[in-house]
C-alpha cells in the first residue's frame, strides 16, 4: 500500500492510498478511523476523483459518524465497570 495523498482537514486527518487497484480513503480521529474502498477503474480521472468524491458533504457525513462512533464506544464502556 503506497500513500498517494493527505487532505488537509481541520476535524481529521484523510489520507489516500493505492493497492490492488483501488483507492483506499482513510480518516482519522483520535483513536477512531473510518475507511472507504473503490475501484480504481470506478473513477474518472484517477486521484484528481477521489478528491472531488471527498467533498463537503461528504465529510459532513464522516464527522456525523465519527460523533455516533465515539458515543457508541462511550456507550459500551460505560456499560462496563472498568
Amino acid at each position: 500500500m503506497r500513500t498517494i495523498a493527505e487532505l488537509p482537514h481541520p476535524d481529521f486527518k484523510i489520507t489516500i492510498f493505492a493497492m490492488n487497484q483501488k483507492f483506499i480513503i482513510k480518516f482519522e480521529q483520535g483513536t477512531l478511523e473510518q475507511v472507504y474502498k473503490i475501484a480504481e477503474i470506478d473513477v474518472t480521472n484517477g486521484v484528481d476523483g477521489v478528491f472531488q468524491l471527498v467533498d463537503t458533504e461528504f465529510t459532513q457525513s464522516v464527522s456525523a459518524r465519527f460523533q455516533e462512533m465515539r458515543q457508541s464506544f462511550i456507550n459500551a464502556y460505560n456499560r462496563h465497570e472498568y
